[in-house]
C-alpha cells in the first residue's frame, strides 16, 4: 500500500514540528473510525485526524469539515477526559514500523500530573486507536476492543497491559550498511524487490520496486547505492510530496521512477493526503448509510416501470372505447334479427359510407337488449378508464422523476444529507418510522453548502429537498439569482445578489451541474434566473418547481474547481 513506513515517518516528522508543545483544546468523534483533535500551536488550531476505516486508516491534520454527533461515543468521552488541555511532549514512530505514539501531558481531576500515550497503530482493516497509561503501561481505552477470543496473543480491553504488535524481526534500513544488504539479499535468487520487503520494516512494494528500478538490470552495485542513497534521503526527511495519476491513482512521498505518468506535487505531507483522501471515506460512509435508500428508491422505480407499462396496455384498449359504442348501438337498431342462442350477427354498418355488412360477436347466453347493454357498459368503462389511466400514468413518470433527483442527490450527499432525505421519504411515505416520533420540536434550518466564487459572491447549494426546498422558498430573496440544471436532476444553487458578475455566474453554473445528475458529462445546460420567477406549483413533491425568464448558460464540470470554492 502507499501508506508505508516510509510515509508514517515523513508524517510523523511534520507533526513534529507543528506540534510539539501544541495543546490538546477539543476532541470530536464524527464517526465510528475517526477522531479528531484540535491542536493549539504556534498560534493557530490545527486539526489532527486518526481514521483506523478499514479502507482509508491514515493520520494527518486536516482542513476537511466534519459533522459531529450530537452525542459524543465512549471512546471519545474518555479522550475529553484524559486528554482535553493536555500538552502533546512527543510524537515517536516504533522504528520504521506504521505504529505511532503520541505522548502527552496533562492534569487529573484533582491537580497532580498525568502522562499518557496515544498510539496509532495503522494496520489496514487491524488498524486501532489506543489510549495508554504511560506509568503503569495499561490501556485506559481503545476505539476497537479484542478480547482473547479474537486474539490469543494480544488483548486489547481496557485495563490490560499494552503490548505492542507483534513484530517480523526486519531489519531497519536506516541503519543498514553496505555489508548488511550484501549479507541481506541472495542476488541469485531473483524478485530482489520482494526480498528488500522481506528484510527491511517499513519497505513497501512500491518502494522495493522503486530501489530495483534505479539500480538496473543485473547492476549488483546499483542496487546496494540505489538502496543507500533511498535510506540517506529518507534519514535527512528530504520528501517530494506526490500524487501520481495512474490507472489506479496512489500517492508517495518520494519520486518513483518506474512510473512516467502525470504526478501533482503538495507541500506537506498532510497537504498530499488530504487531498488524496478528501471525499472517499465520506462516499464510502454515504454508501453504507444509504444502501438500503438507494435499493427503496431503485425497487419503487422498477414498480413505476411495470406501472406504466400495464396502464399504456390499458390506454390501449381505451382507445377502442368509441367502437363498443357503436356495437351497442347497431345492436340496438337490428334487434329484430337477434335469436336466443345465436353466437354472431350480421348487420349492416350504416357509420360507414358504403354501409357494408358488419359481423358483431353474442353472448349467446343474454339476449339481444343485454348484448347491446354489455356494449354501452364497456363503452362508459373504457372511456372513463382513458382519462383515469392519462392521469395515472402522468403521475407515475412525475414520481418517477421525483425518486430520480433522490437518487442524484444521494451521489452528492454528505452523512449529515442523508437523514434530511430518509426523513423526506418518511413524510412522503415511502419509508416507515423506525420507531416512535418523539414529541415535536421546532425545526432547525437545514445547513447549506457555502461556496464563494473567485471574485467574492456568495453562493449557497441545497444538495437534497429539504435543503432545496428552505434555499429557495424561505433563504434566498426575491432578487437572489437561482441556477438548476435544464431538464435534469440536481441541486438549486443562489447568487446571494441581484447583479453578480459573468464570473461568478459561469461557477454558480458549474456548481450547479456537479452536484446534479450530469456531474461527470461535459456541456452541462444549466438555467438561471432570479428568485421572483421561481415557484412551486400547488401540491407538487418536495423540491419541485417551475421558472420562466431563465438563460442558458453551457458549463463542463470540474471537482478540483468546484471544491475550491467551498466555504
Amino acid at each position: 500500500m502507499s501508506f508505508d513506513g516510509i510515509v508514517t515517518r515523513a508524517v510523523v516528522e511534520e507533526l513534529k514540528s507543528k506540534l510539539m508543545g501544541g495543546r490538546i483544546t477539543k476532541i470530536y468523534q464524527p464517526s465510528d473510525t475517526d477522531v479528531l483533535f484540535t491542536v493549539r500551536a504556534q498560534r493557530e488550531n490545527i486539526t489532527l485526524l486518526f481514521s483506523v476505516h478499514p479502507s482509508y486508516a491514515r493520520f494527518h491534520t486536516t482542513t476537511e469539515k466534519r459533522t459531529n454527533p450530537k452525542e459524543p461515543p465512549m471512546f471519545c468521552m474518555v479522550l475529553r477526559k484524559h486528554l482535553e488541555g493536555s500538552i502533546i511532549e512527543d510524537i515517536e514512530q516504533l522504528g520504521l514500523e506504521r505504529v505511532v505514539t503520541l505522548k502527552a501531558r496533562g492534569k487529573t481531576e484533582i491537580g497532580d500530573t498525568s502522562f499518557k500515550e496515544l498510539t496509532f497503530e495503522l494496520m489496514g482493516k487491524h488498524s486501532n486507536l489506543l489510549l495508554v497509561d504511560s506509568s503503569t503501561k495499561t490501556i485506559v481505552d481503545s476505539i476497537k476492543h479484542l478480547g482473547p477470543s479474537v486474539n490469543r496473543h494480544r488483548t486489547v480491553l481496557p485495563g490490560r497491559p499494552y503490548v505492542q504488535p507483534p513484530g517480523k524481526g526486519k531489519h531497519n534500513p536506516l541503519e543498514a550498511s553496505e555489508m548488511d544488504v550484501l549479507r541481506t539479499l541472495d542476488f541469485n535468487a531473483g524478485k530482489l524487490s520482494g526480498q528488500l520487503v522481506n528484510a527491511f520494516e517499513g519497505v513497501s512494494p512500491l518502494l522495493a520496486e522503486s530501489i530495483v528500478k534505479s539500480a538496473g538490470i543485473g547492476q549488483k552495485d546499483g542496487l546496494i547505492t540505489a538502496f543507500l542513497q533511498t535510506m540517506k534521503t529518507i534519514r535527512s526527511n528530504t520528501f517530494d510530496f506526490l500524487h501520481y495519476k495512474e490507472s489506479k491513482p496512489f500517492f508517495y512521498v518520494l519520486p518513483l521512477p518506474q512510473f512516467t505518468g502525470e504526478t501533482i506535487h503538495f507541500q506537506s505531507a498532510s497537504a498530499m493526503l488530504d487531498g488524496f483522501f478528501t471525499g472517499k471515506a465520506e462516499r464510502d460512509r454515504v454508501r453504507q448509510q444509504s444502501h438500503d435508500i438507494s435499493r427503496l428508491l431503485s425497487n419503487e422505480m422498477k414498480k413505476n416501470e411495470k406501472k406504466i407499462k400495464k396502464l399504456q396496455l390499458t390506454e390501449k384498449d381505451a382507445e377502442k372505447a368509441d367502437s363498443y359504442k357503436k356495437k351497442g348501438e347497431l345492436l340496438t337498431a337490428h334487434m329484430h334479427l337477434i335469436k336466443p342462442g345465436d353466437k354472431t350477427v350480421d348487420v349492416l354498418d350504416y357509420y360507414e359510407e358504403s354501409q357494408p355488412t358488419l359481423t358483431i360477436t353474442l353472448d349467446p347466453h343474454k339476449s339481444a337488449a343485454e348484448n347491446a347493454q354489455k356494449s354501452f357498459q364497456k363503452y362508459t368503462k373504457l372511456k372513463k378508464a382513458k382519462t383515469f389511466v392519462h392521469e395515472q400514468i402522468k403521475e407515475t413518470e412525475e414520481e418517477n422523476v421525483y425518486l430520480d433527483t433522490l437518487v442524484s442527490q444521494l451521489l452528492t450527499a454528505g452523512t449529515e444529507d442523508i437523514g434530511e432525505i430518509r426523513e423526506e421519504l418518511i413524510q412522503e411515505g415511502f419509508l416507515k418510522q423506525r420507531k416512535a416520533p418523539a414529541k415535536k420540536k421546532a425545526k432547525d434550518k437545514p445547513t447549506l453548502s457555502q461556496f464563494e466564487s473567485s471574485d467574492g459572491f456568495p453562493i449557497y447549494v441545497g444538495k437534497n429537498n429539504t435543503q432545496n426546498e428552505y434555499l429557495t422558498n424561505r433563504f434566498a430573496h426575491k432578487s437572489d439569482m437561482w441556477f438548476h440544471t435544464k431538464d435534469i436532476p440536481g441541486s438549486h444553487v443562489v447568487i446571494r445578489s441581484d447583479e453578480p458578475s459573468e464570473q461568478a455566474i459561469r461557477e454558480a453554473a458549474m456548481i450547479a451541474a456537479f452536484y446534479s445528475k450530469a456531474g461527470q458529462s461535459s456541456s452541462v445546460p444549466v438555467d438561471y434566473t432570479q428568485i421572483r420567477h421561481v415557484r412551486k406549483p400547488r401540491g407538487a413533491k418536495p423540491g419541485f418547481v417551475i421558472y420562466d425568464e431563465q438563460q442558458t448558460v453551457y458549463v463542463t464540470p470540474d471537482e478540483e474547481a468546484v471544491l475550491g470554492l467551498r466555504r
